[in-house]
C-alpha cells in the first residue's frame, strides 16, 4: 500500500474541505486532487501538441526583439477590440 506523507498545512486544507461538507473524507479529497491534476496534464500536453503542429505547418512568427514582439501584441489586441466592439 502506498504510504503518503502530507505537510500540516495540507492536512488542514484537507479536513477544511471536509469540514465544509464539499468531500465525505479525506480519500475523496485526494482522489478529487489526482484527477484535477491529470486533467491539468492532459490539457497541458494537449497545448503542446497544438504548439508543435503549428510549428510543423510553419504556422508561427519570429521576432527580433521585445519591442518588435510587444507592438504585435498591440496591433493584435486593437484588431481584437475593433472586432468585438469592446473599445478597452
Amino acid at each position: 500500500m502506498t504510504e503518503i506523507h502530507l505537510s500540516d498545512k495540507q492536512k488542514a486544507f484537507i479536513e477544511e474541505q471536509v469540514n465544509a461538507g464539499r468531500f465525505k473524507n479525506a480519500d475523496e479529497v485526494i482522489a478529487a486532487a489526482l484527477e484535477t491534476l491529470r486533467q491539468a496534464d492532459e490539457n497541458l500536453r494537449k497545448l503542446i501538441q497544438e504548439g508543435l503542429d503549428d510549428m510543423d505547418a510553419g504556422r508561427v512568427h519570429r521576432y527580433e526583439d521585445e519591442d518588435e514582439f510587444m507592438a504585435d501584441i498591440k496591433r493584435l489586441s486593437a484588431s481584437r477590440q475593433l472586432k468585438t466592439g469592446t473599445g478597452y
